[in-house]
C-alpha cells in the first residue's frame, strides 16, 4: 500500500517547533491505533500519512475549505467554519463548528473527524491543543509564500489520492505562477504600501498594521510586480515603541512579521501604489477617502493609486491563488 505523504510547512520559530513536536508525539500515538502513521522528520517538518484517504474532514481554515471544494472532494468535508464556502451539492451533511479562532470543540469532536485542516494564523494554538488532547489528528498548515502555498495543493492531492485528478489544474497554477513571475521582473517594481488592520492611538494618532517580507501577503504582492516598502520592518513591543513612542522589548518568540506603522512613517517611504484589502480588516469607502487625505503628497495619491480590493486575493492560498495572479498585477500596472 502507497502511503500519502502530508507535509507540514516548515515555520522557523520556537513557538511552531514546541506546537509540531507536540503534535509529532500525540499524533504517533494516536493515529497507530487507527491505522495511520507518521513518516521520520524533523519537529519543524513531520509528514502525517494516511494508508487511505480520510472521509471525514473538518477544515478550519476558509481558503482550504474552498481549495477542497475546487479539487473535487467537498464531500469529504463533514465540518466547516462560519465563514468557509459551503460545499453545497457536495456533502449535504456538512456541519458548520463556529469562527476560525474559537470554534466549538465539542461539535468537531461530535463529527468524529480523521483530519483537521488548521492553520497557525488563523486558529489559535488552545484550538489545536484541545484537538490534539482528544486524540484528533490535526494538520496545522503556514505557507509564507506562493510557492508554500502550491506545496500544500499537491499535499492535498497526495493524501486524498487524488494526484492524477488534480495534476492538470495544479500544474497550470504553476504555470501561471511562473509566467507572473516572469513578468514581473520586465518592468521596474512600484512601492507598495499594503495596510492589514487600522486604530487610533492618542499620542500617535492614526496607525496602520503592514507586513513583511515574512508573509503570505508579501509574497502575492512580490510576484504581482511589487515592492512592499515595510518588507524589512520588524514588529516592536510594546505597541507604544512600535509607534516610536516608547523604548523597545525584546520580543523573544513573539512574533515580529506585522509590525505597526505610524502615518509619519508611511509617507517618509513615499508609496506608489495603496493597496486597501477587505481582510483582516474591513477597509471601505471611509478609509479610503481617510487616506486619501492622509497620505497627501505621497506618489500613490497623487496619481491616484489608492485601491480597495477583495483581500481574499492577498490572504486566501490554495487554489484562491490563481485568482490573485489573476487580477493582483493589474493594481501594479502590468497584466
Amino acid at each position: 500500500m502507497l502511503l500519502a505523504s502530508l507535509p507540514i510547512p516548515s515555520s522557523g520559530s520556537v513557538q511552531r517547533g514546541r506546537l509540531r513536536s507536540g503534535a509529532t508525539r500525540l499524533l504517533r500515538s494516536c493515529l497507530a491505533k487507527v491505522g495511520y502513521k507518521m513518516n521520520g522528520g524533523n519537529g519543524h517538518n513531520p509528514h502525517l500519512t494516511f494508508i487511505n484517504p480520510p472521509k471525514r474532514v473538518v477544515s478550519l481554515v476558509p481558503s482550504l475549505s474552498e481549495s477542497i471544494i475546487e479539487l473535487g472532494i467537498g464531500d469529504h468535508l463533514v465540518g466547516i467554519t462560519d465563514f468557509c464556502p459551503d460545499p453545497t451539492g457536495e456533502s449535504d451533511l456538512t456541519v458548520a463548528v463556529g469562527g476560525t479562532r474559537s470554534p466549538d470543540i465539542e461539535a468537531i469532536s461530535d463529527l468524529k473527524p480523521e483530519l483537521v485542516l488548521a492553520n497557525q494564523e488563523e486558529n489559535s494554538l488552545e484550538t489545536i491543543q484541545e484537538l490534539e488532547e482528544l486524540g484528533i489528528p490535526v494538520w496545522v498548515t503556514f505557507p509564507k509564500n506562493v510557492d508554500d502555498a502550491i506545496r500544500i495543493l499537491w499535499a492535498i492531492a497526495r493524501i486524498f489520492h487524488i494526484e492524477k485528478e488534480a495534476a492538470p489544474r495544479l500544474t497550470h497554477l504553476e504555470r501561471m505562477l511562473d509566467w507572473t513571475r516572469r513578468a514581473s521582473l520586465m518592468s521596474p517594481s512600484l512601492k507598495v504600501f499594503c495596510p492589514i488592520w487600522q486604530e487610533e492611538n492618542e499620542q500617535a494618532g492614526l496607525w496602520w498594521m503592514t507586513i513583511n517580507k515574512e508573509t503570505y501577503v508579501d509574497s502575492v504582492i512580490s510576484i504581482s510586480g511589487g515592492e512592499n516598502i515595510f518588507k524589512m520592518r520588524e514588529r516592536s513591543y510594546p505597541l507604544e515603541a512600535d509607534l516610536g513612542l516608547a523604548e523597545a522589548e525584546i520580543a523573544g518568540e513573539r512574533d515580529t512579521r506585522y509590525p505597526r506603522v505610524t502615518v509619519e512613517e508611511v509617507k517618509a517611504l513615499s508609496p506608489e501604489v495603496v493597496l486597501l484589502p477587505s481582510e483582516p480588516y474591513s477597509f471601505g469607502e471611509e478609509e479610503r477617502e481617510q487616506v486619501l487625505n492622509t497620505l497627501e503628497g505621497t506618489p500613490a495619491v497623487q496619481e491616484g493609486k489608492v485601491f480597495l480590493l477583495d483581500g481574499r486575493l492577498l490572504t486566501w492560498h490554495g487554489t484562491h491563488l490563481a485568482h490573485a495572479l489573476t487580477e493582483v498585477p493589474s493594481y501594479l500596472n502590468f497584466d
